[in-house]
């Protein structure tokens, strides 16, 4: 088998300091899970107050909920997915052609790589092992090496929030009918004694936890159905193009994904119970399913990205365009039909050309074509722009009037 590995894999996220906490995502969720587990813990020692043997172990647990919470959530954050080296190579240069190259980074991309258009850097560290997505709520994104603790994280917030609700709303209940209890002498139940604005907060706590129950339990639900299938959503993606791609071609030859083991042996991948609880891999090579090599998904997406650029339509710039989310110069119908997607705006200035890759009502996606022959490096520009401030680029029209003819002739 090829060795790719070069350079020593690298952990960490794209800060790699305490700054990473410094956003709305974690600023959000570490407030979230110190609120529900305070309201929870000043009603737990009165609903159920350590003095039985019952009350201290339930008194443990409920405490035992935010220290796993908090390790597997500040490990999913500082561990970080993974990221290939600064001038990242592989060890053999006849499978440099095998690989994509990231033209933001200048850098090949090792198999299951993506670079991140969230964490803002141009630095080859953006180019995440096996990137399943950016979470906002971890600040970096969910890969190779932070998956475990990620999904660890997704299943034990759930489980805390369900305790903290079984404290939660009997403590709300007692303390509303404190009276109640005081009149009937039922001394056989602690009584809770909460103020209005203690209440105000408990309410607001259970109404959190079942919030994160639904949400983060759904997240979990879509992480486990991703760990046993192992596949990323951009994997996925990558797979329907793939079945696509072929019966538009014709092709007979079917595309095997590479990496799906089976359900054990691909949670045993990310889980690994028996190693340490390390992810199986070093970030660079996988295990594989017969019959396909380090490159088979690779290959697949350089065969895409050709035919994405063989089907792309030159355009030239008419309007200028300042790249603003809502652009009522451009027409209401261009504010009212925005593309949903976390893609950027692209500033569009007259005379430029682009070349357009993805279409929709009112709006382009496409990249702007840049001259090299100065300066080969240079980073190119894609992003969203609006559909009227373009027209196709004479070269253009004719090549869709050829590929019009040869259709009709076909036919």
């Amino acid at each position: 088998m090829t060795s790719l590995v070069r350079r020593k894999m690298c952990f960490g996220t794209s800060s790699g300091r305490l700054s990473q906490l410094c956003h709305f995502g974690p600023i959000i969720a570490i407030f979230l899970i110190c609120f529900i587990t305070y309201s929870g813990f000043l009603c737990l020692i009165q609903w159920w107050p350590p003095i039985t043997l019952s009350g201290q172990i339930n008194f443990i647990i409920y405490l035992t909920w935010p220290l796993l919470i908090f390790y597997n959530y500040f490990n999913a954050v500082f561990l970080g997915p993974g990221f290939v080296p600064l001038n990242w190579r592989p060890e053999n240069k006849e499978d440099e052609k095998k690989l994509q190259f990231c033209k933001i980074c200048n850098s090949f991309k090792a198999p299951r790589s993506h670079h991140c258009k969230k964490c803002q850097s141009n630095k080859c560290f953006n180019l995440w092992y096996a990137q399943d997505h950016h979470c906002p709520w971890i600040n970096t994104c969910c890969g190779h090496f932070n998956h475990a603790s990620f999904v660890y994280f997704l299943l034990s917030a759930p489980l805390g929030c369900s305790h903290a609700l079984i404290v939660l709303a009997p403590s709300l209940y007692r303390a509303l009918y404190r009276n109640y209890y005081i009149f009937y002498r039922h001394t056989q139940v602690p009584l809770v004694n909460l103020s209005v604005y203690q209440m105000i907060a408990c309410l607001f706590a259970i109404g959190m936890a079942f919030g994160v129950v639904i949400a983060v339990g759904m997240l979990f639900y879509v992480q486990m159905k991703s760990i046993v299938r192992n596949r990323t959503g951009i994997e996925d993606w990558i797979i329907k193009k793939a079945k696509h791609r072929r019966e538009q071609n014709n092709i007979e030859e079917k595309f095997v994904y590479p990496y799906d083991l089976g359900k054990l042996e691909n949670m045993r991948q990310v889980f690994n119970w028996s190693g340490n609880f390390r992810p199986i891999g070093n970030g660079f090579e996988w295990n594989l399913v017969d019959g396909c090599d380090q490159f088979t998904l690779s290959l697949e997406q350089i065969a895409q990205k050709e035919e994405k650029k063989a089907h792309s339509v030159r355009y030239v710039a008419i309007r200028e365009y300042n790249g603003a989310f809502f652009p009522i110069i451009h027409g209401c119908k261009a504010c009212c039909c925005i593309p949903i997607s976390d893609d950027p705006r692209m500033p569009v200035s007259i005379n430029e050309e682009i070349m357009v890759t993805r279409w929709q009502k009112h709006w382009l996606y496409g990249e702007k074509v840049v001259s090299k022959s100065n300066n080969p490096k240079i980073k190119t520009k894609k992003g969203w722009f609006p559909s009227k401030i373009v027209k196709i680029h004479p070269s253009s029209l004719e090549k869709l009037e050829q590929d019009q003819f040869e259709h009709e002739k076909k036919e």
